[in-house]
């Protein structure tokens, strides 16, 4: 591990000792990568469809590894999972939000709905191909009619 990414064990182990830690650090930049703002000029709707696409992704290829990060000793998640959820639904809400304010998504749509909806495209698709085709097929629902 140390040596695929150019350090020393040494170095490797001074910063992070244990697994778990190593597990958390991996956990942590996955996290702050998908609630990074989106790119300037992209419009709301786009934003939040595009962020959507990239949470389905994360959520069907990184659930274990958020599991084997967070998971306590009792088998519950930890507060720092809870931490990492909050930035996840901070991130869809403002995304959300924006978007129904430029009346490009349904009004009626809340944050839980749409992360329950992409959650369970995440969770149930076949593979992650299948997760986005859910995802694409779930933007044609939220968004607002003409």
């Amino acid at each position: 591990m140390a040596r695929r990414a150019g350090v020393g064990n040494a170095i490797l182990y001074r910063h992070l000792p244990t697994r778990a830690d190593l597990l958390v650090a991996v956990y942590a930049d996955e996290v702050a990568e998908l609630c990074r703002p989106p790119a300037a000029g992209v419009s709301p709707a786009d934003a939040l469809f595009s962020w959507l696409d990239a949470f389905v992704v994360h959520v069907a290829t990184k659930r274990p590894l958020a599991l084997a990060a967070t998971e306590g000793p009792t088998g519950r998640r930890s507060a720092l999972f809870d931490q990492w959820h909050a930035s996840i639904r901070a991130t869809a809400s403002d995304l959300l939000r924006r978007a129904q304010d430029a009346g490009a998504v349904r009004p009626g749509a809340t944050v839980t709905d749409l992360l329950a909806l992409a959650g369970g495209a995440a969770l149930t698709g076949t593979d992650v191909a299948h997760a986005r085709r859910l995802t694409a097929l779930l933007r044609s629902g939220l968004e607002a009619g003409d």
